[in-house]
Formats: C-alpha cells, sequence, structure tokens
C-alpha cells in the first residue's frame, strides 16, 4: 500500500546527498469517519490511518547536526541541537517542534540526516501535519533506540504542534498516525485516551474523499471560536452541575433545560457536541453488526449538525454533501475536518465509484465552475519502519 516510486527516489537523493543507506519510514494521513470538532470537548472520535503517507530516509549522525531536506519543495535546511529557535519556513516548524519536544522530555541523542516526501494531498485535511510529526518522533526513537513508548511519542508530536507550531489541535491525528490498523477504524475516547478498534473492511464498499479544492480563510479563526463557545457553554452549566468539566459531561436532559439561559448560537454549539458523540458510539454498534446503512445515516446526520447547528460547513461542501445523499449507491457523505474547506468523506459501492465521481465532478463544475478532485483510500496501518532488503525500494 506504499508508493515504491516514491520511496526510491527519496531512498535515492538521501543518498546521493549523504552519501550512506538510510532507514526508512512510512508515516500515514488519516480520515476521521464521524466525530467532528469533537476532540477538543473530550469526546469520541472515529477515525482510521490511511494509504497516503509521508516517507522519511533517515540516519543518525555523529554531532549535534541537523540536516533535512524536503523533497517535494526541493528545499534543504540545517541546524544545530545546541540550538533549536522557531523558523520562518514553516513547514520547518512541525520537524523542529518534535526535536524540541524530545530533547525537552530528557532525552539524549545526536544529530541526524533526513529526506522526506509524500503522497497525502496538502489542504485537504488528512493531516500531513501529524504525519510529518508523529513520523519523525517514531523514526528518531527508533534510530537512536530510545525506549520511549508510543502513547508517549503521540503527546510529544501533539505538543510539539500546541506550542511550536501554535496550532491549538486535538490528540486525534497523532494518536491515528501511530496506532492506525488495516481494515479497523480506532474509536479514541478524547478524555482519558483508551481507544478501541472496530472492523472496517468491507469489500463492496469504498471510502472516497471529494476534495473542494477550496480553502476559506475562516477556518484558523472559526476553530478557534468554536472552542470558545463550547467552553462558554460548559461555564454556563457547571454553574449549577459542578462535576461538569467539559461537553463530555454533559447530557441531552441537562443541556434541555439550557436552551432559555444560553444565547441560540451557544446552545447550537452544544447541541450538535453532545449528539455527535451519541453518534461516534451509534456508529460503532453499527459497525459490529455490519450495518453499513445505519453508520451512513449517522454520516449524513453528522453533516446537517456540522452545517446547520456548528456553522462549520460551507456551500461547496454542502453542495457536495447533498448530491451525494441522494444517490442510492452512496451510503453516506459529509464534511470532514475543521470545516470552510477540504473534503466530505463518502461511503460508496466500490462498483459504482467511477460513475459516482464522474457524475459529482460534472454536478460541481456546472455549479461553482472549480474542479472537485478525487482520492480513493484504502485503510491502513500507523506508522512503521520499512524494509527493503530485497531492494524493492
Amino acid at each position: 500500500m506504499s508508493n515504491p516510486e516514491l520511496v526510491k527516489s527519496i531512498k535515492k537523493k538521501f543518498i546521493e546527498l549523504f552519501k550512506e543507506k538510510p532507514c526508512l519510514y512510512s508515516s500515514p494521513g488519516r480520515i476521521n469517519l464521524i466525530g467532528e470538532h469533537t476532540d477538543y470537548n473530550m469526546g469520541f472520535v472515529l477515525p482510521a490511518a490511511i494509504d497516503k503517507a509521508i516517507y522519511l530516509a533517515i540516519s543518525p549522525r555523529k554531532d549535534l547536526q541537523c540536516k533535512i531536506f524536503a523533497y517535494d519543495l526541493n528545499d534543504y535546511f540545517e541546524c544545530s541541537l545546541e540550538k533549536i529557535s522557531k523558523s520562518e519556513k514553516h513547514w520547518q516548524n512541525y520537524l523542529l517542534g518534535v526535536v524540541d519536544q524530545i530533547r525537552k522530555a530528557g532525552y539524549k541523542y545526536s544529530g541526524f540526516n533526513c529526506v522526506f516526501g509524500g503522497d497525502i494531498p496538502i489542504g485537504a485535511g488528512l493531516s500531513s501535519s501529524a504525519a510529518l510529526e508523529a513520523g519523525l518522533a517514531f523514526a528518531l526513537n527508533k534510530i537512536f533506540d530510545l525506549g520511549i513508548d508510543n502513547l508517549s511519542l503521540v503527546k510529544m508530536s501533539q505538543k510539539a504542534e500546541n506550542e511550536f507550531v501554535g496550532v491549538n489541535c486535538g490528540i486525534m491525528d497523532q494518536h491515528i498516525n501511530i496506532f492506525g490498523k488495516e481494515g479497523k477504524v480506532l474509536r479514541l475516547d478524547c478524555r482519558n485516551l483508551e481507544y478501541e478498534y472496530f472492523p472496517f473492511d468491507f469489500e463492496n464498499i469504498s471510502i472516497v474523499l471529494f476534495d473542494t479544492n477550496i480553502s476559506h480563510s475562516l477556518a484558523s479563526s472559526e476553530y478557534n471560536t468554536r472552542r470558545e463557545e463550547c467552553n462558554t457553554g460548559v461555564q454556563i452549566i457547571k454553574n449549577d452541575f459542578p462535576f461538569v468539566e467539559s461537553l463530555r459531561d454533559v447530557s441531552q436532559d441537562i443541556l434541555s433545560g439550557y436552551k432559555s439561559k444560553m444565547s441560540p448560537t451557544i446552545f447550537k454549539r452544544c447541541k450538535y457536541v453532545i449528539e455527535e458523540n451519541i453518534r461516534v458510539l451509534r456508529a460503532c454498534e453499527a459497525l459490529n453488526k455490519k450495518d453499513l446503512r445505519v453508520f451512513g445515516e449517522l454520516i449524513n446526520e453528522s453533516h446537517e449538525g456540522l452545517s446547520n447547528e456548528y456553522e462549520v460547513s460551507c456551500t461547496e461542501l454542502d453542495f457536495l454533501a447533498e448530491v451525494s445523499k441522494y444517490n442510492s449507491k452512496v451510503y453516506g457523505s459529509r464534511m470532514m475536518g475543521g470545516g470552510f474547506g477540504g473534503c466530505t468523506i463518502n461511503l460508496i459501492e466500490t462498483k459504482a465509484v467511477e460513475k459516482v465521481s464522474e457524475e459529482v465532478q460534472k454536478q460541481y463544475k456546472k455549479k461553482f465552475g472549480n474542479e472537485v478532485k478525487v482520492y480513493n483510500t484504502q485503510i491502513g496501518n500507523g506508522t512503521k519502519q520499512m524494509e527493503y532488503e530485497d531492494e524493492t525500494y
């Protein structure tokens, strides 16, 4: 499920630059089937690792220099472990943040050489940033034999993005990157980080992403606003129910008593999050019963909530979800990710994927004059070391 030609090219570039053979690592992107904007509300999410990845060729050095080449960008930089500071180039900070976190945790290691590149579409909401962070953390742990457990790697990678890059993301992306399993989705409880796998290996169903090919500037500012709105709701309820620490602690019955005590906007935000957590649990029950029709209906309901109550969708995403919703070959469709652009995730009968995709592209082009990118994904494993003794790579 890797990209052999790309991996070969990255390995070749590494040998050209550093005159030695590297260790190779594959670090996947992710999808989230249901459970959107619930992670920072201490709720449930249901992500999976996919077959698109960042590939890292890496080797240890004997000095404290870190020499890194971004294959896709044809860009190079180096730094010393003795002085880690933010870069003006955004992509470098994902890597520097990881190096910084591992050092802060007290682990001693030398510098390294690295070439990385990948086939995760940038800007499509498939979390290429977490793939880069967790992938590097995993690789450094291996090549220096640091003995860091997987959950700690996840937390360090998240902190790298929170503290160094400056994006206040939840833990889902980094967690599924490390813990993903082929043929399975992972239900993560973002309050206590307990997780459970559920089967998703339906031969007749494909997971297809339709990319709106747009990115509204609202996304980052509105993301922070939603967090504040949810926190406002929690504080109002906490006055009467001291045990409430997050919306995860609020039942539908409790919330119903606050319709007149909150602004309509705050009430809608809380209602969506509480109902979305319930949908994730019901979706897992449906998977255990292999009932994809119910699973798909829950995905459709998730989009309606994201659009009408959480208000993080946009005209283009709504259009794609609507077009898919009325096609009998599509089991479910919703926007995925932060919102205001990016992709819809769609469960489509495998034999109908090509026809459905062509119809969606045609209608989208007619409506918006823009192209829809189509990504047919498969559920894969989390970050791993790649073997190439057989010279496949």
